[in-house]
């Protein structure tokens, strides 16, 4: 049986994590959501996600500045940076396994990537 791949999303914004996570619900994907950099951090080795979807400003931290560790530790995730300002590649990141969303995100954008 072929296994189901994993989504994470830490982001503070309770509304757009609930509608991401009947998007990938419905593609059959596992969904699991953190809305603090601390909680996400901790649970990020328990979930090992195939695809993580990261806010820029959480309440507890800067979510970007955790990616070099998260790299690291966590070299075949696809990680999906996501920010309502303006969002640039923070250039010392693998930009091949790396994409940025700008809020709000689309359904329709989700759709052309997944």
């Amino acid at each position: 049986m072929k296994q189901r791949k994993k989504v994470f999303i830490i982001d503070d914004e309770v509304d757009l994590c609930m509608l991401m996570k009947a998007y990938f619900l419905r593609k059959n994907y596992e969904v699991y959501i953190a809305h603090t950099l601390s909680d996400g951090m901790n649970r990020l080795a328990q979930i090992t996600p195939d695809f993580l979807f990261i806010d820029y400003n959480l309440p507890d931290g800067l979510g970007w500045d955790k990616l070099p560790e998260m790299y690291s530790r966590f070299p075949n995730v696809h990680y999906h940076l996501i920010s309502a300002f303006r969002p640039v590649m923070p250039a010392n990141l693998d930009g091949s396994k790396l994409t940025v969303w700008e809020k709000p995100i689309s359904l329709k954008a989700l759709d052309n990537f997944f």
